[in-house]
Order: C-alpha cells, then structure tokens, then sequence
C-alpha cells in the first residue's frame, strides 16, 4: 500500500470518528433505518465481472452495515432484498439469490454478533413464493434469535408493499364482514396492525444506493413520513461514511410530518 492510499485511509477513518461523534451528540436519533439495496447488477457490470459475484459481494456488504447499524445504535433496520417483481428475474441468477439468502440466513443466525447483541431476525414477504430451503432458512434464522428484543433486523424477501396492502384489506373486510371489526373501529391504526410490519416502528429514515430515485413498491404506507436519502453509490460500495452521512443528514432536517 502507498503513501497516498495510507494517507486516505487515515483521513477516512478521522472522517467517520468525527460522524460517529456528531450523531452520538446529537438530540435526534434514528429509531429505525430503512434500506433499498439497488446496484448489486451494475456493480458487477462495471467491474466486468459475473451478475453472481456482485450479488455476493452485496450480501458481504450487509453484514458489514448490520455491524454499523449495531454501532451507531439503531434499534430496528429492514432492508429490501428482494421484491415479487424481481421474482421475475431469469432462473439462474434467482438460484444464485436463493442460494445468498439461504447461506447468509443461516450464518447470521450463527454468528456470535448477532447473540451478543441481542438481535431479532425477521422476514417479512410472500414466503409462499419462495423455495423450500429458504423457507428452512427463514425459519433457523427466527427460531435462534426469537426471544431478543434489544435490536429487530427485518429481511424483505419477495417483498411488494402493494400487495402487503391487499393482504390488509382483505383481513379488515374479513374481519368487519364476520362482525369482529365494527365500520368506526377502520382507521389508520388498523391499517397498520394488518400489514406484515405491524408490529414494527413505522421508518424514520429511508437509504436507496445507486443512484436510483424511487421506492419500488417498499414499505409504501409505512414511508408516508419517513425522510428519503439518495445515494449514488452502488450497494456493494457502500461505506460506513456513507451511512454516517445519511443518518448526519437525517438529524439536520427539520421532520415536518406533513404539516
């Protein structure tokens, strides 16, 4: 390694200590941080390398955020990692996928971090729409860390917000159908009880890497006040300085909650 590459790591790590100061000091907090994982494909593209290896890199890239979320002392992340549009992605690279969730399932349900801090790992999603051996995944990684409460880290696996929105108007109309939910008792708050993140936080802050400026069909009801971040860097690049910046950026804006 040169001087100058020395040099810059330095000045990076100087960078991220000052951040990390300046959000610990700070009187506003993220409760719970949002994240759309976007450019795993471009990021392979551009390092003429295979679809498969960017895939992977990205998965390495979230254990590594799920350590910084940890260190900033964010208690809730969900991250979307996999939409019912994409299902309709070529076979191959879906197996690929497939086999990433499975793998990285299973070794954060093993690893000692995720223990010694007490995470919950939930999946939230069309779980029918998925293989066998993600579902047995799935269900390793919830078993193992049920009964933790300190920090919930949420995967969106075959994750579409409109049709978790369905899914909440059928069970309302069920419910007030069979007389258990009277016509007065409808309103946001019961909206919000029959989605998959019912039990969740709605999000404070909402990160899409890539340079893409959209939410995809993701937690459409629960952003409607959540402060967006746009970043243009593709997710297996993504920093700690990155998300240092975006919860900054988060603390400085005034949250107006559509007044």
């Amino acid at each position: 390694m040169g001087i100058s590459e020395r040099m810059g790591d330095v000045l990076g790590l100087a960078v991220e200590s000052k951040l990390m100061r300046e959000i610990a000091e700070h009187p506003v907090s993220v409760k719970h941080l949002a994240i759309i994982m976007d450019g795993n494909r471009r990021f392979a593209w551009k390092s003429n390398v295979a679809a498969g290896i960017g895939h992977r890199i990205g998965k390495e890239k979230l254990e590594k955020v799920l350590d910084w979320v940890l260190d900033i002392n964010i208690p809730w992340l969900t991250v979307y990692a996999l939409s019912t549009e994409n299902l309709n992605r070529p076979q191959d690279e879906l197996d690929v996928l497939f086999n990433l969730y499975v793998e990285g399932l299973k070794d954060i349900a093993d690893d000692p971090r995720i223990h010694a801090n007490n995470v919950r790992v939930q999946v939230i999603g069309r779980r029918d729409l998925l293989p066998q051996n993600v579902n047995d995944a799935i269900e390793y990684a919830e078993e193992k860390t049920k009964d933790y409460e300190a920090f919930v880290f949420t995967v969106c696996l075959a994750y579409g917000s409109r049709e978790e929105m369905i899914d909440a108007i059928r069970s309302i109309a069920e419910e007030h159908a069979d007389g258990s939910l009277p016509l007065e008792s409808i309103d946001e708050q019961a909206v919000s009880d029959r989605l998959y993140t019912g039990d969740m936080p709605d999000p404070d802050l909402v990160i899409r890497t890539s340079g893409e400026e959209r939410i995809s069909n993701f937690l459409l009801w629960q952003m409607a006040y959540s402060e967006l971040y746009f970043t243009d860097v593709f997710w297996p690049s993504f920093q700690k300085k990155d998300l240092l910046k975006a919860v900054r950026t988060f603390q400085d804006r005034r949250r107006r909650f559509g007044e």
